[in-house]
């Protein structure tokens, strides 16, 4: 069951959208995009399945949602209120940040700051539609640490062959931004969903996860 809690930043109370595992090897924080929140179908289903892998997955909601407002506020305050959401969470297993399209973007400027062993990217905002030299791919590059993609073929935000070439990446056969397909696609709604979840189980677990150092004594 999703415990629901309510958590202090510097602009407003946020919450957080918990779903925990019994035994976590991991801890994943995500938040939500400009144009929509936690309830997100894809941050959803990473919520409901990854628990049973040992992902505990919080969903971030940013005070501005919290507070009913339609326009997200810029992005240092999003950078901000994520901040003091994972101060005050400081988990014991690895932290992944993640997020889709502003809270990817989020992410990935803050993972050397809070100490992220892995960044997950949800349908990357790499620029405006129809604007491609307003590139943001600096904070892609940002992370020091394992970063995943998951980017919809037809996403007008970033196409996935306007990435550089060797950036780790799942593509979403005819996806859009939201991560949705038409009724005829190649995988159902439901199949993206999975997609996503396996993808994202797959990274943590090989990227993340096994690209830690043993402690020292281990496997002597």
């Amino acid at each position: 069951m999703t415990a629901v809690r309510t958590v202090p930043t510097p602009y407003g109370d946020a919450r957080l959208h918990t779903d925990r595992s019994r035994h976590p090897i991991a801890t994943l924080l995500v938040g939500h995009g400009a144009g929509g929140g936690p309830e997100a179908a894809d941050l959803v289903a990473l919520g409901r399945e990854l628990p049973r892998e040992g992902i505990t997955v919080i969903r971030l909601e940013q005070p501005w949602r919290v507070a009913g407002k339609k326009i997200a506020p810029a992005p240092k305050i999003l950078d901000a209120c994520l901040v003091a959401v994972a101060d005050r969470l400081r988990p014991r297993t690895p932290l992944v940040l993640g997020g889709r399209s502003a809270g990817a973007r989020s992410a990935a400027r803050m993972a050397h700051h809070l100490g992220a062993s892995g960044v997950l990217a949800l349908s990357f905002p790499l620029h405006p539609p129809g604007r491609p030299e307003s590139s943001r791919l600096e904070e892609l590059l940002l992370p020091r640490v394992p970063t995943l993609v998951i980017q919809g073929e037809l996403d007008a935000f970033g196409r996935p062959e306007e990435f550089p070439e060797g950036q780790p990446m799942v593509v979403v056969p005819s996806a859009d931004h939201g991560l949705k397909v038409p009724k005829r696609a190649e995988l159902s709604q439901d199949d993206v969903h999975g997609l996503v979840v396996e993808a994202t189980l797959e990274f943590v677990v090989r990227d993340v996860i096994g690209n830690r150092p043993a402690a020292p004594g281990v496997g002597t």
